[in-house]
């Protein structure tokens, strides 16, 4: 039997933005331009107040909601037609407690800011690229980046996180979640997936000292693929786990495929570790230096500027080397890309006493501990002309290279993939409903992908 919603009582504090209002195009607009909705209310939370204000607000008015950070949804999980829209943005402290090696981090922040103000500090948290990415999404998903063979994923860092959660029929409350509290909830934080269970609003992080890392950029021409990428595949799960790397192909319209990556060691010990990959094909184009820290982080987000704003992206996860057929794939299909802008990214999580692979799959919710690499396959455009061109080539190159890949990373969310509860969360999917019937049984965090709960009393909702 439905709730009846009741007449309101809670006021929207914060910053309010709502149709007609002068910021309101640029508070509706995600990263990803493919995705365009109208909320009907926009709520830049300053503090937890504002957080738990608006779920009240809007479950007393039976009006659906969302949850947002830094806007990197993919497919736009964290907008909403026609409902409210809780953005935490503006909750963007950053305390640093360097003698305990801990930092307390609203989620609001996005990954430069934490990276600068950690820097600021001598330390540093294992986490993404994305200069704009936000914190908060970034590690309920999981966090993958380019300290993560060394020290694990971001979420591998988390302490403890607190969260504003639903409460009885239209109210909602604040509670810490740590391996001593709510330690079910805290397990489903670390990899469950951002939006599912209530509104995170602070994390605690362990956190490492840091000075100087080096980098390496390496470039070949297109002729060299089915060299390169099967070396790139054999030595990066191999190398000491102080470094980790990635590789792109690009389309064959631009013609380059650049593996880059960052060692926990001098210039000299780098170049030494890289010599399997110089010496296969013909490098066009070879940097190597050591630098501060901050540098690095700076260095790995240039490739996320100047983007095209509409994307498709999806995602997969090697459990092994890629066989001479399925390197033929990414070939073939990037031969025959929509437009220059398609790629493929790969990034070595395993292998060589990696600290992802030494957690057990179910000893978070993030499974997919075993794999050696994460692919991204993506493609992007400006004219909506080629939209759906774009898309078809992500899901037929997704379908063509299943039979050599592993499910998906939550953080890398496909609406096209039907059973996503084995891709994202694999074994873990059962322990995480259980969490959601115990966090929020009345399903008032839900989106097209959000965990379900089982035998449920459905609360009344205006908008979808």
């Amino acid at each position: 039997m439905a709730l009846k919603p009741i007449k309101a009582g809670t006021r929207l504090t914060g910053r309010v933005v709502v149709p007609g209002s002068p910021s309101y195009r640029a508070a509706r607009m995600e990263y990803n331009r493919r995705i365009s909705k109208f909320p009907r209310v926009i709520v830049f939370c300053r503090r937890t107040q504002d957080v738990i204000n608006a779920v009240k607000w809007a479950r007393e008015r039976g009006v659906r909601l969302r949850v947002r950070s830094g806007r990197h949804s993919y497919e736009g999980f964290s907008t909403i037609n026609g409902g409210i829209v809780i953005d935490v943005s503006a909750m963007n402290k950053v305390k640093v407690d360097r003698k305990n090696r801990v930092a307390h981090v609203q989620t609001g922040n996005p990954l430069a800011r934490v990276y600068r103000k950690l820097w600021d500090k001598g330390v540093a948290l294992p986490a993404g690229t994305a200069p704009d990415v936000g914190v908060a999404g970034l590690t309920l998903g999981g966090g993958i980046g380019l300290l993560s063979r060394k020290y694990g994923l971001t979420c591998d860092n988390l302490k403890q996180v607190k969260m504003v959660v639903a409460s009885g029929r239209y109210g909602a409350k604040t509670i810490i979640a740590n391996k001593k509290k709510n330690s079910d909830l805290f397990w489903a934080s670390r990899g469950g997936g951002g939006g599912s269970f209530g509104i995170a609003t602070r994390y605690t992080f362990r956190v490492r000292p840091i000075r100087t890392v080096s980098i390496y950029s390496i470039t070949w021409k297109w002729r060299d693929l089915e060299k390169v990428f099967p070396a790139w595949q054999r030595w990066a799960p191999s190398v000491t786990n102080r470094l980790t790397s990635t590789i792109e192909v690009a389309a064959k319209q631009v013609g380059t495929i650049v593996s880059t990556g960052q060692l926990l060691g001098g210039a000299e010990e780098l170049r030494r570790l890289i010599r399997p990959l110089l010496q296969v094909g013909t490098p066009v184009k070879v940097m190597v230096r050591t630098v501060p820290f901050i540098e690095a982080t700076q260095f790995f987000a240039a490739g996320d500027l100047n983007l095209e704003p509409k994307f498709k992206i999806t995602g997969a996860f090697g459990y092994k080397s890629l066989p001479p057929e399925g390197v033929r794939m990414i070939r073939d299909f990037l031969s025959k890309a929509p437009n220059k802008h398609a790629t493929v990214w790969c990034q070595s999580l395993g292998g060589a006493g990696s600290a992802v692979s030494r957690v057990s799959p179910t000893a978070t919710a993030y499974p997919h501990r075993k794999a050696e690499t994460i692919y991204e396959l993506s493609a992007r455009w400006r004219n909506d002309k080629e939209q759906q061109r774009n898309i078809q080539w992500v899901k037929r190159f997704r379908k063509a290279l299943r039979p050599y890949v592993v499910g998906d990373y939550v953080n890398f969310p496909d609406l096209g993939i039907k059973n996503w509860p084995k891709s994202y969360y694999g074994v873990n999917f059962a322990r995480l409903k259980r969490v959601k019937q115990k966090y929020d049984p009345l399903n008032v965090f839900r989106f097209a992908q959000s965990i379900p709960v089982g035998k449920q009393v459905k609360q009344r909702f205006r908008s979808n």
